[in-house]
């Protein structure tokens, strides 16, 4: 029998980062989509931006980077990339919606939001391969990018409101899923069911958790 390598030791012995990047995820996500569902009055919207710099940005991204050193390249991909989102959100209602042009400024932002929806569009395939859990959260959140950047396009408050909804939905699938696997992890056994999904050899997929 061989002798495992330190770095494969190290990886094993770090504990799962997924619960705590969905947590970032979704407590963001669940406070910007109050106020795109217009619950929330417009005038308090910057108080997402420290939910974006530190929970939904930089503990995700660490997140990320955490799973990177597990191998675990789709949760790796996943985080640093929403991470990264939530900080260039924050950079770009803090210094560059101001700026831009009035009657123009819903092109950009439909733009940034576009790339995003093509980058989850995608995700949601690979998630395909993950559990029920997470391939909930990725379809929700493809479906959110998608009317959030019709929306900015078509200057659509109405379909606004829908986008808001559907992030709400998203958070608290992503809540759900952070809160069954640190509980299942904690009690050492299966009290809420992720539903893993399995490859084309029946076995367990990357990024199940």
């Amino acid at each position: 029998m061989s002798t495992p390598t330190p770095a494969a030791t190290a990886a094993a012995d770090t504990a799962d980062p997924g619960p705590l990047g969905l947590a970032g995820f979704a407590a963001t996500t669940f406070v910007l989509s109050s106020f795109n569902a217009h619950l929330i009055n417009q005038s308090l919207l910057t108080v997402v931006l420290p939910l974006a710099l530190f929970y939904g940005g930089l503990v995700q991204l660490l997140a990320g980077m955490w799973e990177f050193r597990k191998g675990n390249t789709f949760g790796a991909t996943a985080f640093g990339s929403y991470g990264a989102f939530w900080l260039s959100y924050a950079a770009y209602v803090k210094f560059v919606v101001a700026d831009l042009p009035a009657d123009k400024a819903h092109q950009a932002t439909g733009l940034y939001l576009l790339i995003w929806a093509i980058f989850t569009v995608y995700m949601t395939v690979a998630a395909l391969r993950t559990s029920g859990a997470l391939l909930a959260v990725f379809a929700f959140l493809a479906a959110t990018f998608v009317v959030l950047t019709i929306a900015e396009f078509a200057q659509s408050t109405g379909t606004t409101k829908v986008g808001g909804w559907l992030g709400l939905i998203t958070a608290v699938l992503a809540w759900y899923a952070s809160f069954a696997v640190v509980t299942n992890a904690t009690w050492k056994r299966t009290l809420l069911p992720v539903f893993p999904l399995t490859g084309p050899g029946g076995g367990p997929v990357e990024g199940g958790h």
